[in-house]
């Protein structure tokens, strides 16, 4: 596959050469080699999990910066649901947060939550139509979908062809903006606050569209340190939230289901506990469902590693928040197609991912399969990660594929060793 951008990198100068984010790579990405880790790219889905688990903060994300914003003649902002929930509610109200984000130097606020809204709606009929496999797979964390083109192809059908709500909103933003002002829609600038790096990633390196409506991405983490001596400026605003709490309720694990009004679905979060459920489908066990929806950081979007606050207390804000709104549904507020239909549907087909193929040749393939199965056989099957590799399988395929030594293998090593030492004697 063609070289795609990734937002999850490495500081060469901060890593140790540990094998924490080793072992934690859900796609067996990293590799650690002369005393560095390496990512490789065309397994790396940016699910951010290096980064939580690096005790030297050597894995960072790379996003936008808000001075990026001043590159338009305007500026639209694009909050993910889950920024709201990184503030004290008993503080802040969600009008005063709104309110202040515009300060920042946006013209306009954007709220994804109306992107999640339009989308709940589309997602509605597609759940309606019974020639469609089942489950259905949500198509809102880019993390996951990354994570069946590599690791479950076969489940690449079943994924919604429907955009994510952040690329939803911002082609609604920039219609509507366009459109209110009589600009052209080059001259702005939409940015959507991000919680995680694989929406930076999916901006930079779509997927099911050949480019997305956003034109970057700034974590909330910045945003949110950036906000705070503008949020008493705007204490008694009178803004409210353009959004349903169904719509904003996507920023948790299971808000999508509850908006689709789905009674057969099954809701997991956590990039580990995504895989087991989707090894489960493969395996043909959950087919008495109409709908998964998979979120690879724990908690949902609250949970992603660019936010500031604690999950645990951000997803205990947003139901306090999404309590203290107004009931309203998405079929009131949110047009059924208020865009064209390859706004809202995937323009092209997702793929699966074929960097896991030994080789393009089928003849030399199997015998890379067998020269592999060969060191496999002669390999201690700890899976320490001492060798830099995350397993004994994965380091008997860098083995076959010449990226490194049998004899890396510190147990190999060894009896090598203890081998020539019996001849000697």
């Amino acid at each position: 596959m063609p070289a795609r951008y990734h937002s999850v990198t490495l500081n060469k100068e901060l890593c140790r050469g540990c094998s924490d984010c080793l072992m934690h790579c859900p796609t067996q990405a990293i590799r650690v080699r002369e005393g560095r880790a390496h990512i490789i790219g065309e397994l790396c889905i940016d699910c951010g999990a290096c980064i939580r688990y690096c005790s030297y903060h050597a894995k960072v994300a790379l996003t936008d910066e808000l001075s990026a914003i001043r590159a338009y003649k305007y500026r639209v902002a694009l909050p993910a649901p889950s920024f709201f929930a990184q503030f004290d509610r008993r503080a802040h109200s969600v009008g005063q947060i709104l309110d202040a984000l515009k300060a920042l130097g946006f013209d306009e606020v954007f709220e994804v939550a109306q992107g999640a809204d339009v989308v709940t709606r589309a997602l509605r009929d597609l759940l309606k139509e019974r020639d469609r496999p089942r489950p259905l797979i949500s198509s809102a964390c880019p993390a996951v979908t990354r994570l069946i083109q590599i690791r479950f192809p076969s489940l690449i059908d079943s994924i919604v062809p429907l955009r994510q709500p952040m690329e939803v909103a911002a082609a609604m933003a920039r219609k509507q903006f366009c459109a209110r002002h009589g600009v052209s829609p080059e001259e702005v600038g939409l940015f959507f606050i991000t919680p995680c790096p694989a929406k930076m990633t999916a901006i930079k390196s779509p997927l099911g569209h050949e480019s997305s409506s956003a034109n970057g991405a700034i974590s909330i983490r910045e945003v949110y340190k950036a906000m705070q001596p503008l949020l008493p400026q705007h204490r008694h605003s009178q803004t409210t939230t353009a959004a349903t709490p169904l719509g904003l309720g996507w920023a948790l694990n299971g808000g999508e289901s509850e908006a689709a009004l789905c009674v057969g679905s099954l809701a997991v979060d956590g990039i580990d506990n995504v895989i087991h459920v989707l090894e489960e489908m493969e395996n043909g066990r959950l087919s008495d469902l109409d709908f998964l929806e998979a979120a690879a950081c724990p908690g949902g979007c609250v949970g992603g590693p660019l936010v500031f606050g604690n999950s645990f207390i951000a997803r205990n804000t947003m139901r306090a928040i999404l309590r203290d709104l107004p009931h309203s549904d998405p079929e009131d507020v949110a047009p059924a197609w208020p865009l064209s239909p390859s706004q809202l549907l995937n323009e092209r087909a997702i793929l699966p991912n074929t960097a896991l193929a030994l080789d393009e040749d089928v003849s030399a393939a199997l015998r890379r399969m067998q020269q592999m199965r060969g060191i496999l056989s002669r390999l201690p099957g700890h899976d320490c990660g001492a060798c830099g590799s995350p397993s004994c399988a994965a380091f008997a395929e860098d083995v076959a594929r010449g990226y490194c030594r049998e004899l890396d293998c510190v147990y190999r090593l060894k009896e090598s060793l203890e081998e020539k030492a019996r001849e000697r004697e």
